[in-house]
């Protein structure tokens, strides 16, 4: 699936205007997780752990687009989107608690991946790098126990 110029820039500035918004916030609100929803009719939906709505917007490529191939396509594209604005220092001035996280969900509001952890102090490492560590561990393990 490849997005359009005009829908990637929907998508940022979806993120862009939910972020706004957060910053508007004039108490400290109690939310630890801010949820991005994508669903086969094509929505792209930011809001916080009391359902309070930021951000929606129709992307038409993911009109109709089967449901796997949606949420591996999204999930790779909204984790760069959010890292992006990270390195920018978008998040900084957030009025949230920490630790928080950006959290992909599904129509049913099912939690399919975390996408950015925000804490001081802890990183969320991906599957690439722990990926066949079970096995180095287990030779390790065995390797041990033998000598």
């Amino acid at each position: 699936m490849k997005l359009s110029q005009s829908s990637y820039s929907l998508i940022e500035n979806s993120l862009k205007k939910a972020i706004s918004k957060l910053l508007q916030v004039k108490e400290q609100p109690i939310i630890s997780d801010i949820y991005l929803q994508v669903t086969a009719a094509g929505e792209f939906v930011v809001y916080d752990d009391n359902d309070q709505e930021f951000a929606r917007a129709t992307i038409a490529e993911w009109v109709d687009c089967q449901e796997d191939v949606l949420i591996k396509e999204s999930q790779e594209l909204l984790t760069k989107l959010l890292n992006k604005q990270n390195e920018t220092g978008a998040y900084n001035q957030l009025p949230l608690l920490k630790p928080y996280s950006f959290v992909l969900v599904d129509e049913e509001k099912e939690t399919i991946a975390d996408l950015l952890l925000m804490d001081d102090d802890t990183m969320l490492l991906s599957e690439g790098l722990l990926q066949g560590l079970d096995e180095e561990l287990d030779a390790f393990l065995k390797d041990l126990l033998e000598n």
